[in-house]
């Protein structure tokens, strides 16, 4: 398979709402989106899903461009590509860039399916035929706030809510929930905002029956957190700290977690996103597919990835319109009245890029060929 074009175009998209975390309120979201080109007219897609500032990570918006038009382009079209597999040993000698390399990795994914005229979830090896789904609610001004967006979401069908907490906002808003909600799945996703000095404060979300924490200590921790699930009964999940199969291998000899978030863009692409299934799945740990605010794009790429038979739980997966007036995809995703979502059935992705769509939002789009 040989890449002859690499187009890359950068949009805003503003959300319906504003999604707030302990890191940041992000009211639009500046997206990269990547399509290439064969040379004989198959296409493939897909989407940065780095955000608009260095603060979930060292990647933003304003360096994985240059880290996809001056590098990681150029590689792939002079790169003859036998599989899509072989993309992530390609790229291994740049160091990090994982959003930017995932970008072009899950856009080949696409390509090769198309060829092969499959789902992109069936070349994957996804089993899941019917994938379960939650919702990650920001910080709100409020509790009851926070209490009528869950209720929405609940009747919506969602059958997991995840909440934004950050010191000052926790045990409260978790308290509030749980007062009006006893038996929902419910976890609250920290994004790094405390210490072990807070050990104490998070001990008593033991008493919330909560289906984990998501990364609570810093984005880069292992150590830490093994010694906070060695002191809590809460299920410790992490996010910002697994950006490899290497470190998802880490954690789980160390303890410091009982279930991993795996995102796609995090880690560098659906191979590495495999690597780390496979492993978790065989020490019988349990993943879920976690979200970044993605276009329908990112989304359709999450939506094949959470079909691999270790994705369990949940994941943010959910509908187009909880986020965009009108996304970039046809049909937009829906989910259904039990939440959940079923794979499409067409070749790749399974969707149709509204090419006007993103003509219109676009900011700025180069070439390289």
């Amino acid at each position: 398979m040989r890449i002859t074009r690499v187009e890359l175009t950068h949009i805003r998209l503003p959300l319906l709402i504003p999604f707030e975390t302990s890191l940041v309120r992000t009211t639009e979201r500046e997206i990269i989106l990547v399509r290439l080109e064969d040379g004989e007219g198959g296409e493939g897609w897909g989407e940065c899903v780095a955000e608009e500032r260095p603060l979930y990570s060292e990647e933003w918006t304003e360096t994985a461009w240059p880290a996809l038009e001056q590098i990681l382009a150029p590689m792939i079209v002079r790169a003859d590509v036998d599989a899509p597999e072989s993309v992530r040993s390609l790229f291994a000698p740049i160091r990090g860039n994982r959003m930017a390399k995932a970008a072009i990795e899950s856009a080949v994914w696409d390509l090769a399916a198309r060829r092969q005229s499959l789902p992109l979830w069936r070349l994957l090896g996804g089993t899941h035929r019917e994938i379960p789904c939650g919702v990650s609610i920001g910080l709100k001004g409020s509790n009851e706030e926070l209490l009528r967006v869950i209720e929405r979401e609940v009747t919506a069908g969602y059958q997991r809510i995840k909440i934004k907490i950050k010191p000052g906002r926790d045990v409260d808003l978790i308290e509030a929930v749980r007062s009006r909600y006893p038996n929902l799945p419910l976890m609250a996703d920290a994004n790094s905002a405390y210490t072990l000095n807070d050990l104490p404060l998070l001990k008593q979300l033991d008493d919330y029956d909560l289906m984990m924490i998501e990364q609570p200590l810093a984005h880069d921790d292992i150590a830490d957190h093994a010694r906070l699930q060695e002191e809590i009964g809460t299920p410790i999940c992490l996010d910002e700290s697994i950006r490899s199969a290497a470190d998802a291998r880490h954690a789980i000899e160390l303890g410091a977690c009982r279930i991993i978030n795996i995102k796609m863009g995090r880690v560098g692409g659906h191979a590495e996103a495999r690597s780390i299934e496979t492993l978790a799945r065989t020490r019988g740990v349990q993943v879920w597919c976690g979200g970044m605010l993605e276009a329908g794009i990112g989304r359709a790429h999450n939506i094949a990835l959470s079909t691999l038979p270790g994705f369990t739980l949940p994941g943010d997966v959910s509908a187009s319109a909880r986020y965009w007036d009108e996304d970039i995809i046809e049909p937009a995703v829906t989910v259904s009245a039990t939440g959940t979502i079923v794979p499409p059935s067409g070749p790749g992705i399974g969707f149709d890029v509204k090419r006007e769509r993103i003509a219109k939002l676009a900011v700025r789009t180069v070439a390289i060929q």
